[in-house]
């Protein structure tokens, strides 16, 4: 018997005896995000309370379930009862379940999500009925919050590498098919076919080629790849196989940004664990496929999600694109043929191969098969990561999966597609989620990054916010983008300071079609779309800060001024204590003042004030009062 096949029958002794376990078990959601919301917090309380009790239990540290806004999760195994999923656990609720819970029998249905076993508990629902995961196909992360992400045996025992073993069964060729009758395309943004690039590869002369795994993920609010990597590290890295012997590369590389460290640590892990069981090294499982691993840190330039200026980087020079063609499916790392595919494409292959082509292409729309990880972040009630069919309506996506508005405000926008992305307006709401759709109306896929701003945010300043990124970000190689996003953001930050004039929003139009059509790189290429879009959809927003000198959404500070209505004024002094300039002066039960002078337009005095109406705005040298929050009616749709 094989190493693999010995590790294969321990992996479901062990995975048994987890699932039949009469010793409780914790399963704390310890990923990136986890750790951030208090998880390291809950894990030494109750590891000190287990000791210090002399209490039998096990700890298991998992990945990220994908509901963020109610980490810390921690989900609960007791024999004799389903699991539970409790979300918002601190160390003290930590402590109160285990004592009044898993050593008594109450279920603690006041932090219980629900149940993710079959069985009857009182006071808790079915966990995958959860308003966020009932809209969701859990297929690229179903092992994500599920498994110890540094033990092979969890992976092993959930399938994990039968699809390579399916691979090195079939060959290359059928491989190929598999993947071109699966419809996958890539994930990283572009959605271009997934088998074509491979096809290129495999055509081009040589030997010696090479693959790399693009880990950067460098999108402000995108954190689909480091998630599944924390999760489910064996998922990307069984991907990696099978690529590379269907390409016939014999080296890959994991690009992956230094920020990421645990997604790091965990993929070293599975890597070390990959020697041990032989699968990677020379004559792969007995095979004539010969393959191994290295993971190259990146210094977390944006640019460098770009493929030429990836492979750069690899080779030691400055991340910086380069010309094309020659395409790196025919010259590429060290001039060899390569490919460059996202953490999710891979993380997809195990599936098709292991499930077939068929099972796979159920899922999503005509064009665009399978499902899609997505970051859902922003104004909306329900925040994480989120995995749907292709095709989806974003309306699906805000007000089932999401939750709707924070505060029950008013859709605004929808920005996909991270900073190269565009703004989607609350009119299309409707509009499915696929490549095509997307494009269509102006924004990308990009990776996964989906951002939903409400009607307090300036369109503007969005637009504004996304440009100075990519401006900052580009590696100032070609004219079109080191100049044409630095004047069109020059022209957007006079705009906001109400100095803007007419004629600007042409000369954005210009500028942004200037920069589209001579750009080098993806980067520059896409860096107008933030501003092309809310022109496109928000232009009467452009119009109020040029013509009228207003924000609408009472953003930009330098069209606003701060005043308190001294009739409705109760002198609690409120804003005067959060005030962190202290220009606000009053005695107390007494009208108060704000010192125009030294006011900064923080807009604390509006936010702390117990009244909220008490605050007004100054625009166009009128009075005109904030309509009070708590006042407002729910205007979603």
């Amino acid at each position: 018997m094989t190493v693999l096949a010995q590790a294969f029958t321990e992996a479901q002794d062990q995975w048994r005896r987890l699932e039949d376990s009469d010793v409780p078990i914790f399963f704390v959601g310890a990923a990136t995000c986890g750790r951030a919301a208090g998880a390291d917090d809950v894990l030494r309380r109750l590891r000190s309370h287990i000791k210090t009790k002399r209490l039998e239990a096990l700890v298991v540290e998992v990945g990220c379930l994908g509901p963020c806004a109610l980490e810390p999760l921690v989900v609960v195994h007791k024999n004799g009862a389903p699991r539970v999923c409790y979300g918002n656990i601190g160390p003290d609720e930590i402590i109160h379940i285990l004592e009044n819970h898993v050593l008594g029998d109450d279920p603690c249905a006041q932090w219980a999500l629900g149940k993710m076993t079959p069985g009857q508990l009182n006071g808790v629902t079915d966990f995958y009925k959860h308003p966020m995961l009932n809209g969701q196909v859990r297929n690229v992360l179903r092992n994500c919050g599920i498994i110890d992400p540094e033990n092979v045996h969890h992976y092993l025992a959930r399938d994990g590498y039968r699809g390579f073993l399916k691979a090195l069964e079939i060959g290359p060729d059928k491989i190929l098919e598999q993947v071109k009758a699966a419809g996958l395309r890539g994930r990283g943004g572009a959605g271009f076919p997934a088998w074509r690039k491979w096809q290129f590869c495999r055509e081009a002369p040589g030997q010696t080629k090479y693959l790399i795994c693009n880990a950067d993920e460098g999108d402000p609010g995108a954190f689909m790849n480091r998630s599944l990597i924390e999760g489910d590290p064996h998922a990307v890295l069984e991907g990696i196989l099978i690529a590379a012997y269907t390409l016939g590369a014999g080296h890959g590389y994991i690009y992956c940004r230094a920020e990421y460290p645990l997604a790091i640590h965990r993929l070293q892990v599975a890597i070390g664990q990959m020697r041990e069981l032989g699968l990677l090294g020379e004559n792969i499982q007995g095979s004539d496929f010969s393959f191994d691993l290295t993971i190259k840190k990146g210094a977390g330039a944006f640019v460098c999600g770009e493929e030429t200026a990836l492979i750069a980087s690899i080779e030691g020079r400055r991340g910086m694109p380069q010309p094309r063609p020659p395409f790196p499916a025919v010259s590429g790392l060290f001039g060899k043929p390569t490919i460059i595919q996202n953490v999710e494409t891979l993380g997809n292959l195990p599936l098709i191969l292991h499930n077939g082509a068929k099972w796979y292409a159920k899922y999503g729309s005509k064009s665009s098969k399978g499902t899609k990880t997505f970051a859902l972040a922003g104004k909306v009630k329900r925040t994480g990561l989120i995995e749907v069919p292709l095709g989806i309506r974003l309306k699906d996506v805000i007000f089932e999966i999401g939750g709707g508005i924070t505060a029950d405000k008013a859709l605004k926008a929808v920005q996909t597609g991270g900073p190269s992305g565009g703004c989607i307006p609350a009119e299309k709401i409707d509009l499915p989620v696929d490549y095509e759709s997307l494009t269509e109306a102006g924004s990308i896929m990009g990776s996964g990054g989906m951002v939903v701003l409400d009607e307090d945010n300036c369109m503007v300043d969005i637009a504004k916010f996304f440009l100075s990124f990519t401006q900052e970000e580009s590696c100032g190689k070609c004219a079109p983008c080191r100049v044409g996003t630095r004047a069109m953001l020059s022209i957007l930050e006079r705009i906001a300071a109400g100095q803007g004039q007419t004629a600007d929003i042409e000369k954005l139009e210009a500028i942004a079609q200037t920069v589209q059509d001579g750009s080098l790189c993806g980067l520059g290429q896409t860096a107008p779309n933030p501003v092309l879009t809310t022109l496109r959809y928000f232009r009467d927003e452009y119009e109020a800060h040029i013509q009228k000198h207003e924000c609408p959404a009472f953003v930009c500070s330098d069209l606003l001024s701060y005043h308190i209505d001294r009739d409705r004024c109760s002198g609690c002094r409120a804003c005067a204590r959060a005030c962190p300039v202290s220009v606000i002066s009053g005695e107390a039960k007494e009208p108060h003042a704000i010192d125009q002078q030294g006011c900064i337009r923080c807009g604390v005095c509006l936010s702390t004030c117990p009244e909220i109406y008490a605050a007004v705005y100054r625009r166009s040298g009128e009075l005109t009062r904030y309509e009070p929050r708590k006042e407002r009616k729910n205007k979603t749709n």
